[in-house]
């Protein structure tokens, strides 16, 4: 079944849809207009492939919703995000997800399936991942963390990298995700890296370079300048990869605690490390020196030059991984000092929508401050 143009909020059937048959059209004001809207799931079906949305299937939550782990009738296993309700923003992170991944296709991409409008309900389905995500692995205890060595390490790293190259300068319009972090990159049965929720994500056409918004993102990833003007480019996003970056290598969270120091910022402490030559030092211990010497202080340079604090002088994501995989020499690249934000009080927001369900809340003196 075929259906032509439709205005997506008086739309109520389900769907499913290949990536060349769907275009988003007038993103930049949060509407929808889908194109050839082909073979539909219903509300039925996706609640029998989870049965009945059960709490026992449920892999994920977040303030949009919950997701889902379910098998459909041909015995494929999907994830199912269903969007809450009661949320305020529902319909805005549903339109964005679809806008943003209906004319996506990457291998380090997430694959979105379909979905299902009916009535209150907005859900969307996805290939399911059988490995979690970075934060519970890379980032999680010391067992889960000794699974990648050094080389599934950069192998993420870098397919990350070439999806975020994908999205920022080969398709069109081009996205900015806006919320890249360890929790948005899952794995699948190989341990190959998929990014994931599109939900804040913003479309740029050719001729747009930056747009200001509401400042929408997770404490600890945040580009300095946009947390604090709203004024978003993709260079936003390489600030953020540039944070996971340095997660990957280190097994640390952006930020972690330290039962000296306390809790600390990881961009603080490389360009500390970088500063006293000491880089290596930062590597996670449960690599057992098996690693590249050489090669894991230039993927830590890229991740500071990614932070750095003026976004005019971070790399573009395909220069990032040509400097990755050692095409591009940055052994003499001088790198400029990071900029963190420490605290959220005077983020530009809107006076009625806070910034993101993933923002953290914290106390420091600082709203922003060049390291």
């Amino acid at each position: 079944m075929k259906m032509k143009i439709f205005s997506f909020f008086s739309f109520s059937k389900c769907f499913s849809f290949s990536s060349s048959e769907v275009t988003a059209e007038d993103a930049g004001r949060g509407e929808q207009i889908l194109k050839n809207i082909i073979d539909a799931f219903s509300y039925h079906e996706l609640k029998i492939a989870t049965n009945g949305f059960c709490s026992s299937n449920k892999i994920g939550e977040g303030g949009f919703g919950s997701v889902y782990k379910g098998k459909l009738q041909d015995g494929s296993v999907v994830a199912v995000k269903v969007l809450s309700v009661e949320s305020k923003q529902g319909d805005r992170e549903f339109m964005s997800e679809i806008a943003s991944m209906a004319n996506s296709s990457h291998e380090n991409l997430v694959r979105l399936r379909g979905g299902c409008v009916d009535g209150p309900f907005r859900i969307l389905v996805y290939d399911y991942m059988e490995n979690n995500s970075l934060f519970q692995t890379v980032l999680g205890e010391e067992k889960s963390r000794a699974k990648f060595n050094w080389i599934r390490r950069r192998e993420v790293a870098l397919g990350i990298a070439r999806a975020l190259a994908h999205i920022h300068e080969e398709i069109k319009p081009h996205i900015v995700h806006r919320d890249i972090k360890a929790s948005n990159i899952l794995l699948d049965h190989n341990f190959n890296p998929k990014i994931s929720d599109f939900g804040l994500s913003k479309l740029f056409p050719d001729n747009v370079t930056h747009i200001t918004t509401c400042v929408a993102g997770t404490l600890g990833y945040l580009a300095p300048e946009y947390a604090v003007t709203g004024h978003l480019t993709r260079k936003a996003d390489v600030y953020s990869f540039g944070v996971l970056l340095l997660e990957i290598i280190c097994g640390r969270t952006s930020i972690d605690f330290d039962i000296k120091i306390g809790e600390y910022y990881l961009v603080e402490k490389a360009w500390q490390m970088y500063n006293s030559n000491e880089l290596l030092h930062l590597v996670d211990p449960v690599l057992n020196g098996v690693l590249f010497e050489k090669e894991a202080t230039r993927l830590l340079k890229v991740g500071l030059l990614c932070v750095q604090e003026k976004p005019n002088i971070r790399p573009r994501m395909s220069t990032a991984i040509e400097m990755m995989k050692g095409e591009i020499n940055i052994d003499d690249v001088q790198i400029s000092r990071p900029g963190l934000i420490t605290d959220i009080m005077h983020l530009k927001v809107g006076q009625k929508r806070r910034s993101s369900r993933s923002m953290m809340t914290r106390k420091r003196s600082s709203q922003l401050y060049a390291l």
